[in-house]
């Protein structure tokens, strides 16, 4: 370990402690003495205040634990926050009323000029793919507050006639859409809603029924019993592959004999959605059951025949 990495690990490691011995730096770093004290040296440069209480079993007291200590990053840790904040800055919409561009620049204005040029020539060599927002949802902040606040929301669908009490969850961005999840209070039923169906949110004065491990618990279950339908499905490597780039909690990939399987279980509402993930495969993948599933796949691809007849 470089020793501006096993300082910022010894930052960390003292942030959780009243006080500390040179033997404590010696254990858990495996270090010498000579060191150890060397680095205690160089950690109260870095801001790390404390005095040294005398005597035989002595002690280091650390003070103004309350303030920020400085944090060293290395070159590959520096380069993987700025990615994070461009692939971040590729999304139309985030819950977070920030503009990453300003952070960027904040960032990147703490590094010293030859640190900046080894940033701007990494990330001009390398680049990724996201998508993007699809849907373009307003209310991400708002819902975002309800779940960190724990409290009782009323929310008003698109799809339905009026507003309905909503204890909430988590929020979750994929394949271009966010998703919030949660309990309706008035069926105690768990539903997950695309963001963009939500057109008004009232924060109400109902106490929270349900604390975040008891939603937890209810997601749990509702992943175990939701799904019911059990499936079991053939892939081709390239259709692994595929899978393994874009699956979702109810599916599963299993190699036996050298042969890949998918498999899991979904609900009969998602059914038309099973058989449209499976056309993306293309033929890539053989279903093996249930039936009705193989049935309803088999009557899509005759739908697209008959488009070209």
């Amino acid at each position: 370990m470089e020793r501006s990495e096993r300082l910022n690990q010894e930052l960390i490691f003292l942030s959780y402690k009243n006080s500390f011995h040179v033997n404590d730096l010696i254990t858990a770093f495996n270090i010498s003495k000579r060191t150890a004290l060397r680095d205690i040296q160089s950690l109260e440069q870095l801001g790390l205040t404390f005095y040294v209480e005398p005597g035989r079993y002595g002690s280091y007291k650390l003070t103004k634990r309350q303030l920020w200590v400085p944090v060293l990053l290395n070159i590959q840790e520096i380069n993987a926050l700025f990615f994070a904040i461009k692939a971040l800055s590729l999304l139309s919409a985030t819950p977070f009323e920030k503009s990453y561009t300003t952070i960027y620049q904040k960032l990147m204005a703490t590094l010293p000029l030859a640190e900046q040029q080894k940033v701007t020539r990494l990330q001009e060599v390398v680049n990724y793919y996201t998508i993007p927002n699809l849907d373009g949802p307003k209310l991400l902040r708002p819902l975002l507050s309800a779940i960190l606040d724990e409290t009782v929301v009323a929310l008003q669908l698109k799809t339905s006639k009026k507003p309905q009490p909503f204890q909430l969850f988590d929020l979750l961005f994929r394949n271009g859409v966010w998703f919030v999840s949660g309990v309706n209070l008035t069926t105690q039923h768990w539903e997950i809603i695309r963001c963009d169906k939500v057109t008004t949110l009232t924060t109400t004065e109902r106490p929270a029924q349900l604390s975040y491990e008891a939603l937890k618990q209810r997601q749990a279950t509702y992943d175990q019993q939701h799904h019911n339908i059990d499936y079991r499905c053939k892939l081709t490597p390239r259709g692994r592959e595929i899978v393994q780039r874009n699956h979702y909690a109810n599916m599963q990939l299993k190699r036996i004999d050298g042969q890949d399987y998918l498999y899991g279980g979904y609900n009969q509402d998602e059914y038309d959605y099973m058989i449209q993930y499976l056309l993306s495969l293309g033929t890539n993948v053989q279903i093996l059951e249930p039936q009705s599933l193989q049935t309803g796949y088999l009557a899509a691809i005759d739908k697209i025949k008959a488009m070209y007849n």
